[in-house]
């Protein structure tokens, strides 16, 4: 089978997908709120990173969003604790952060570390953001594509030609010697990050801390508001 060939197969829903590099995680008991955090978090943590840094190529941004997405998830955590793969919902946040347009703007984010992991890496980094995440949530977790496209908030028709667009600019960059294309892609995502993150309980407590932040700043925010209506209506009686 030649490389375009294999990225590129129509089957896409049907395609065997037999690696998820993070499986659905959920306590076989009920834990407190904490733990039950901790525990997603170590499951979890160290393969988004990864995942991150495959989508964007930034070492930093890859812990960045990792982290941003943690702290969602404690803000919201009945919600996340609730949700039939919590771990699918953080790596939703993950991505998310990871790709949003706006981080191009900043210092030292507009481009790529200098050295991706391999070829696929750096074949991957040229694809636009959004099939650059439908490629590896298919051809790199094993989702299907109904699942990706739900993950992705996209239809099922779009996320099919995000990813047929994805397979076939892999498909012409990557030479195919030793077997379907797409191994390449799994193999990579396989890859365990051996990065130092922080603890999961500093994690929430960042997290409380930035709510604590928001909460005040939209207090503040709601008090000045007042005052300047009570102001503008005191002077709008003296008139």
């Amino acid at each position: 089978m030649n490389v375009g060939t294999s990225w590129a197969e129509p089957g896409l829903a049907e395609r065997p997908q037999p690696y998820r590099a993070v499986a659905p995680f959920r306590s076989a008991e009920p834990q407190i709120p904490e733990d039950a955090f901790d525990a997603l978090y170590a499951h979890t943590a160290g393969s988004l990173v990864h995942q991150a840094y495959l989508l964007t190529g930034h070492r930093r941004l890859a812990f960045e969003s990792v982290e941003w997405a943690f702290h969602r998830a404690w803000e919201r955590w009945p919600e996340v604790a609730a949700d039939p793969d919590p771990a699918a919902w953080v790596r939703a946040q993950v991505y998310d952060h990871a790709l949003a347009p706006w981080h191009r703007f900043r210092p030292g984010i507009r481009r790529a570390d200098p050295s991706a992991v391999d070829a696929v890496h750096r074949a991957l980094l040229e694809l636009p953001p959004q099939r650059r995440r439908a490629v590896l949530l298919c051809d790199g977790l094993g989702l299907g594509l109904f699942q990706a496209a739900a993950e992705m908030e996209a239809t099922p028709s779009a996320a099919r030609s995000r990813l047929l667009h994805a397979r076939a600019h892999l498909g012409r960059r990557i030479p195919d010697a030793e077997g379907p294309a797409a191994r390449h892609l799994d193999a990579l995502v396989r890859h365990v990050s051996t990065a130092t993150l922080p603890r999961a309980d500093s994690v929430r407590r960042a997290g409380e801390q930035r709510l604590r932040a928001l909460t005040a700043a939209a207090f503040t925010a709601t008090a000045g508001l007042a005052c300047l209506v009570t102001l503008a209506t005191a002077a709008a009686s003296w008139r």
